[in-house]
């Protein structure tokens, strides 16, 4: 699903990334783990094709995403990769719902073929009787689950999630975690997670550690 060749990325004089090399296989779910600098939400930014790296590839199902335009790349990354992030991310002036259907508005998809997805999505997710509630009306773990919604919205095959439990309680992180591990099971996508959290790691099927810029040990869980 995903492969990542001699990644490389500097910012001016400082190289983040020094030649990264992986690959994650389809429905597979790898935790990336290491201390803060060690370029883990770099990589993650560049798989997410957020950020293009000073040189490698990145090939999804042997596609080389960095070949693309940026207006190419951007309808690529919306279609085919959904994200969570630490602080969600929700648009303040929107309802869950009007969040949820962001990705669908901007693949200009029919509103009759959009919301009936997005409704269901946040009912599956326990959101049922909160979609018409702005974020600052809903907690922590309520956002964390819009999120995840909204990056279910267009049905993409990568779920990349950069701390998704950083800003939650010991009860939201472990509903998260499972919360992973059932959209797996129900949707079959693959998932990419940047933590610090040991036990969301330990959920995963397979764990990156990172150091300096490089990939420095790997297991399976």
């Amino acid at each position: 699903m995903i492969e990542v060749k001699n990644i490389h990325k500097s910012f001016g004089d400082l190289e983040v990334l020094k030649g990264i090399n992986l690959r994650v296989e389809k429905g597979e779910i790898v935790a990336i783990v290491g201390k803060s600098g060690a370029g883990k939400t770099t990589l993650l930014q560049i798989i997410g094709t957020l950020d293009r790296p000073t040189n490698g590839q990145v090939l999804m199902d042997g596609t080389d995403v960095f070949a693309m335009r940026d207006k190419e790349l951007a309808a690529f990354r919306n279609r085919h990769i959904g994200f969570i992030f630490q602080f969600h991310q929700l648009l303040p002036e929107f309802t869950a719902l009007e969040n949820v259907c962001i990705p669908a508005m901007i693949a200009r998809e029919k509103e009759s073929d959009y919301m009936p997805r997005a409704e269901h999505l946040l009912t599956e997710l326990g959101l049922k009787d909160r979609m018409h509630h702005k974020p600052n009306e809903l907690s922590g773990g309520e956002k964390q689950r819009v999120a995840a919604a909204r990056a279910l919205m267009m049905q993409p095959d990568i779920i990349l999630a950069d701390e998704p439990t950083g800003s939650l309680d010991e009860k939201n992180k472990k509903e998260l975690s499972e919360l992973l591990l059932q959209l797996r099971k129900d949707y079959g996508q693959t998932i990419l997670l940047v933590t610090h959290d040991k036990e969301l790691a330990q959920m995963a099927d397979r764990v990156i550690e990172m150091k300096d810029g490089l990939i420095v040990k790997m297991w399976k869980e």
